[in-house]
This record gives structure tokens, C-alpha cells and sequence, in this order.
């Protein structure tokens, strides 16, 4: 009865296993107590020699086939679990080895278990159990992958850290060298005023370095610690940019930088974050692109406001690009992480710590953003900063100037960047902007418009240009225009010193760079006086509506005007970029659709004039005959009988002057 009730118990032990076996070691015998469905072909009892055989054959794969046999051999059985052999714990051993099943690779275990033993000691019975292990293997493998993971990352912190001491030993030396040697140095030169002063900037210069080197292994130490918060509250983006501009003021001189900031994007400019963690990001950023920039270079920052928030909220892109020393792709893939640097300060000169862009990153993630870095050796590097921010309600959408709605407004700054921006913003704001390179072509452009009886009556001027000072510009405008229209100065420096003489040459106000939408709408509204109502109405564009028109213009700024303005006047552009496409474009299908075609002469592939005759030469009379005016930078005479005589229908020149651009094409269409 003991013998059948110990049998039962054997058999549901074994159940959890996908086969188990009873084996009597002495008389190599065995009786299966359960086998799965798929191993159902194996004998229920029988020789364990030839039991062994089978499975090994079976689907176990051959590099654990040799493994398996000897270790489940009789032999090994006797003497691995002979009595003399075995402690309390230790009554069992087992072997992991992988199968080939239903084509995948699973790993299985067989266990070798006592059952009871011989009056020598020796194994008489024991359980020999097969289990899928798959899963367990899998997660002890996840566990050592995440452990050895762990110690390298280890590793490499360690690495880090004593390549960071070793750096600060240098960086904090350095500045303190500075700041003995010179107190040293104003001791003994008391009395010399000069000279104590100078010494006494150059203490306060290492001082102030020294403090920001502290101050970045505080924060880093902080942050790890979880003592930095996250504290939101109105933040005026605008305000947070000029501040930014203000700090960086010096550095940019000295190094002489052309450093641009286009914020034309920015719709929601007042949002809710914390305020100083967003400027310590972007001056990190900005800082850190001019620290690796050479004197004469180019620091550039945009902010893109994106379009696919949800209601409430903004999301952003703070872009900063620079054209300096670049990193390696290697490097670029650590760059976040604390105490790295590509090269030492003692081979690059440029002093830090290593942790700048970790506090950064961190930060960034605090606050639910992301940042990710464009590199190349040599080249320079792009750092990109996404963030979402709740938006007040203080974000009104701003309309047109009634005052100044429709009516021309002149652009006078030498960065083409700034010209493209401010003219958008214009435009947002009602008016026809143009805008030059050159101040004193913007005085040729006030003195034409006053003569052609269709005046500006806005004119922003850059302070700083470099053919002409910008408050000459405007002392000379005045002398043609009179004083009722608006002149505002652009700057991103102090004009303080300024504004009185600018006053006096007749300025009306001034805007700060960056310029934002807002700011630039509030001066236009206090600056805007009563002007003369128009000679002419802006005509009327509803016949426009659904007009095709193709644009055929090889400058990509160029192209972007116009397209704009005729998009707004209701009509549908197309655009090509030389006079080859042109042709091709109205010999295809699609040349059917258009009805009036706006020409370039001067372009690459094939002029304007040479696409114009074949055009004419189409079979197709209907498209042969297409109105063609000629939109071109050839402004004399001649270049307009040119047009003509090569089969235009009228010559515009270039800049583009809205309502002569509708009246022109309203005698075509």
C-alpha cells in the first residue's frame, strides 16, 4: 500500500514537468510518470540506456547533446548522489541545455532527484524531470545584461569622476592662481590707481569664474539628490529672451559673433513654466555655443512655436546653431552625461567642467521636454529644445492696425534674417512691407515712393548698418518725407546713449531685437498718427479667387514673397525655378490649368526670355497665347522693351509693389 500511495505522490510531482521519469539506477530501468502529448511515442517503460538515446536524438541540439549524455548516464548518477557524497541540501543536481521545438530554440532543464538509496548508499531510485525553462532563462539573462549594464555604467561614472577631478584640478587652480597672484600683485601696487584697477577686474574676472564652477557642481549635485523643483508661474517669453540678449551682450562683442535671434514664429509669448530653469537651459545652450565658437563666427537662435498643441498649451522649439569647432559623433552620443568633456581644458583652452549640458538635460527633463544635439567636426552644432508650456490668457490675438491697415511699410536692416522676419510680422499686422539691405538705398526707396504718390508710412530702421549709420538714414528720410510718418529704430543695443541726437533726426520710437509680434504691433499702435487717406484704393482681389497662376523664380526668398502675395490675394501658385521647368511644366497636362504666368529673366538652365518664345511656339494655342509678365531685378528701359519683344505681355520691376503687381495682372485676367 506504501509503495502504490509513494508512486501517486511521484506522479503528481512530476505533473508540473513537461516529462518525468522513474529510474531504478541499478537495473537500468525506467517507468514513465509523465510524458506531454507531443512525447507521447516514448515507451511508458523500458531500458534507461536506450530512453537516454532517444531524447538525445530527439530535438535536443547536438552542442549539448555530449553535456546531456554523460551527466544523465547511470554511471555519473551513482556517483554524484552516492551517500557519502550528499549533505542534507544537496540530494539533486541538474543540467541546462537548449532544443529545437516547432522551430524555435527553448531552453530546457533536467533535474536528477533521490528518491531512495542502496544499504551500499549508492542511488537506487531517483526522479529524472524535464521542464521548459524558457521564460526563467530569458529574465535571468535580461537580469545579468541590466547587471553587467549597471557596471559598466559604474565604470564609466568612475572614469568620468577621476577624469573630472583631474580636470577641476586644472580649472579651479587656474583661476585661483589668477586670484593670488594678482592680490599679490595690487599689494604691492597700492598706490598706483591705474594699474591696481586693472589688476582688481582681472581678480573679479577669475573670482566670477571660479564661482560658476562651484556653482555647476552644486547644481549637479542637487539635481541628483532631487532637491531641484520644478516652480511654475507667468512667464513672459519676450522678457525672457531680452534678458538673455543682455547677459550675452559683452561676449558677443568680444568676440566679435554675428549672433541672430528670429522669434517671428512665437504666437503665445505669455505661458506658464518656471521661468528661471528656462533661462538657465537656454543661456547653457547659448553660452556654450559661443565658448566653442571662434571670434568672427555665427551664433544663431530661433524659437518655433509649433502647431499641433493641445488647447491651453504651446509647444516650442528653442533651436540654437552655431557654426565653431563641433564634436565627434562619438562624443555627441555622451555629451549629457556628467563630468565629460571631448577634450581637456588644457588642450581645447576652453575652461568647464563637463557639466553644463547634464544640468541641462536634466533640467529639460524635469520639465517634460526634450533635447537633442546635430554635430559635426569642424562644422559646427545644433542643439534643439522642445518644450510644452500651458498658455495664459494675457495671449490676445492681435488684428491689423486700423490707422495703418493696407498701407506700405519699409524694412532697412542689413541681416536678411531680420528684413524676412520683421516684413512676416508686418504683414500679420495689415500692412505691405518691403524691405532693403542698405540704408541708402532705403533713402533712394522714400524719396521714389514719395514721387510716385504711393509714400511709406512706416519705416523701421537697424541702428547699426554698414554703409550708413541708421539715424543719418533717418535724418535723411525726414528731409523727404516731412515729419507725420512713423520711424522706428531697431537695435539690440542700450540706446540710451542714442536717443537723444535720434530724436532730434526725427525718430519715433524704438524696438529692441529680437523683435516679437507683440512688441512691434504695441510701438506701430502708439506711433501710428491720422495719415492722408489714399489716392488710390487697394483693388479690389476677389476676381482672383481661384486664379492659377505660374511663378517662375530661381530665388528661393524671392519666390517666398511673391507666392505669399499672391496666395493672400486669393490665387493659387505654382512655382518652378528656371525657365526649363516653366516649359516643361506648360507642355504637360497641368499646363492647362494655369492662367497667367509670372516670369523671371535672369535664371539658370533657361532664361526668361528664351522660355517665353518657346512657349509661344507651343502647338496648343490656348496655352501658347497665356498672358506672360515678366517680374524681374532688370528695371531699365531697355530690359522692358526686352520683354516685350520676346513675347511678354508687360515688365515689372523688382521689388514687387503690390497694387501695381493686381492692376497689371487685373488687364490679363
Amino acid at each position: 500500500m506504501k509503495k502504490e500511495y509513494d508512486a501517486d505522490i511521484l506522479k503528481a510531482f512530476s505533473q508540473s514537468y513537461f516529462a518525468g521519469i522513474l529510474v531504478n539506477v541499478g537495473e537500468d530501468r525506467y517507468e514513465v510518470l509523465h510524458l506531454a502529448s507531443w512525447m507521447r511515442h516514448i515507451s511508458k517503460e523500458g531500458s534507461y540506456t536506450e530512453f537516454l538515446e532517444e531524447i538525445l536524438n530527439d530535438s535536443i541540439m547536438q552542442d549539448y547533446q555530449g553535456q546531456l549524455r554523460e551527466k544523465l548516464d547511470p554511471s555519473y548518477i551513482k556517483k554524484t548522489l552516492n551517500e557519502d557524497e550528499l549533505t542534507e541540501i544537496d540530494r539533486s543536481y541538474y543540467i541546462d541545455y537548449k532544443v529545437i521545438r516547432e522551430e524555435q530554440r527553448r531552453w530546457c532543464r533536467a533535474s536528477v532527484v533521490i528518491v531512495d538509496l542502496c544499504d551500499d548508499g549508492s542511488p537506487n531510485h531517483v526522479l529524472v524531470l524535464f521542464k521548459d525553462i524558457t521564460k526563467q532563462k530569458e529574465k535571468d539573462m535580461e537580469y545579468q545584461r541590466t547587471l553587467k549594464e549597471a557596471y559598466q555604467l559604474a565604470e564609466r561614472a568612475n572614469q568620468a569622476k577621476t577624469t573630472f577631478l583631474n580636470n577641476m584640478s586644472h580649472d579651479i587652480r587656474t583661476p585661483m592662481n589668477a586670484i593670488i597672484g594678482f592680490t599679490s600683485l595690487a599689494a604691492t601696487h597700492i598706490d598706483e590707481k591705474e594699474r591696481l584697477k586693472d589688476y582688481l577686474s582681472k581678480i573679479m574676472t577669475s573670482s566670477n569664474h571660479l564661482l560658476s564652477l562651484i556653482n555647476d557642481v552644486l547644481d549637479m549635485s542637487r539635481i541628483e539628490s532631487g532637491k531641484v523643483k520644478i516652480e511654475e508661474s507667468p512667464c513672459s517669453i519676450p522678457i525672457v529672451i531680452h534678458d538673455l540678449r543682455n547677459i550675452l551682450q559683452t561676449d558677443i562683442k568680444a568676440k566679435r559673433l554675428d549672433f541672430f535671434i528670429d522669434t517671428v514664429d512665437v504666437v503665445d509669448e505669455n505661458v506658464i513654466c518656471d521661468k528661471l530653469r528656462l533661462n538657465q537651459i537656454l543661456l547653457n545652450c547659448m553660452s556654450n555655443a559661443m565658448k566653442y565658437t571662434k571670434a568672427g563666427g555665427t551664433v544663431g537662435f530661433r524659437i518655433i512655436q509649433k502647431g499641433h498643441a493641445p488647447e491651453g498649451f504651446a509647444d516650442y522649439d528653442f533651436v540654437v546653431k552655431d557654426n565653431g569647432i563641433g564634436m565627434s559623433e562619438e562624443f555627441a552620443e555622451h555629451i549629457f552625461e556628467p563630468f565629460t568633456r571631448e577634450e581637456t581644458s588644457t588642450v581645447s583652452r576652453i575652461p568647464g567642467t563637463g557639466l553644463g549640458m547634464a544640468i541641462t538635460k536634466n533640467i529639460v527633463d524635469m520639465m517634460g521636454g526634450t533635447i537633442k544635439v546635430k554635430s559635426e567636426l569642424g562644422v559646427g552644432s545644433e542643439f534643439t529644445i522642445s518644450l510644452r508650456f500651458k498658455t495664459t490668457q494675457q495671449n490676445s490675438k492681435r488684428g491689423v492696425i486700423k490707422e495703418l491697415n493696407g498701407f506700405r511699410a519699409l524694412v532697412a536692416d542689413d541681416s536678411m534674417d531680420s528684413c524676412a522676419s520683421v516684413e512676416k510680422m508686418l504683414r500679420t499686422i495689415g500692412l505691405r512691407s518691403e524691405w532693403t539691405t542698405s540704408g541708402k538705398e532705403a533713402i533712394f526707396r522714400a524719396k521714389y515712393a514719395s514721387q510716385e504718390n504711393d509714400p511709406f508710412q512706416v519705416y523701421i530702421i537697424d541702428w547699426l548698418m554698414p554703409d550708413m549709420n541708421g539715424i543719418e538714414v533717418v535724418r535723411r528720410i525726414r528731409m523727404e518725407i516731412g515729419d507725420e510718418v512713423p520711424i522706428i529704430i531697431l537695435t539690440a543695443y542700450d540706446w540710451a546713449d542714442i536717443e537723444q541726437e535720434a530724436r532730434e533726426a526725427g525718430v519715433t520710437a524704438f524696438c529692441a531685437k529680437p523683435l516679437f509680434v507683440s512688441e512691434l504691433y504695441d510701438v506701430l499702435q502708439n506711433a501710428s498718427r491720422p495719415v492722408k487717406t489714399k489716392d488710390k484704393t487697394i483693388l479690389e482681389v476677389e476676381a482672383f479667387k481661384g486664379k492659377e497662376i505660374l511663378l517662375v523664380e530661381d530665388v528661393e526668398l524671392n519666390r517666398e514673397i511673391a507666392e505669399t502675395i499672391l496666395t493672400e490675394a486669393g490665387f493659387h501658385v505654382n512655382s518652378v525655378e528656371d525657365g526649363k521647368q516653366a516649359v516643361d511644366y506648360m507642355e504637360s497636362e497641368k499646363g492647362n490649368m494655369i492662367d497667367l504666368i509670372l516670369m523671371d529673366v535672369m535664371m539658370p538652365v533657361m532664361d526668361g526670355y528664351e522660355a517665353t518664345q518657346k512657349i509661344r511656339q507651343l502647338e496648343d494655342k490656348t496655352k501658347a497665347d497665356i498672358p506672360i509678365i515678366a517680374m524681374t531685378a532688370n528695371a531699365f528701359e531697355e530690359d522692358a522693351k526686352a520683354a516685350i519683344e520676346a513675347g511678354m505681355n508687360a515688365h515689372m520691376a523688382k521689388p514687387i509693389r503690390i497694387e501695381s503687381l493686381y492692376e497689371i495682372i487685373e488687364q490679363y485676367l
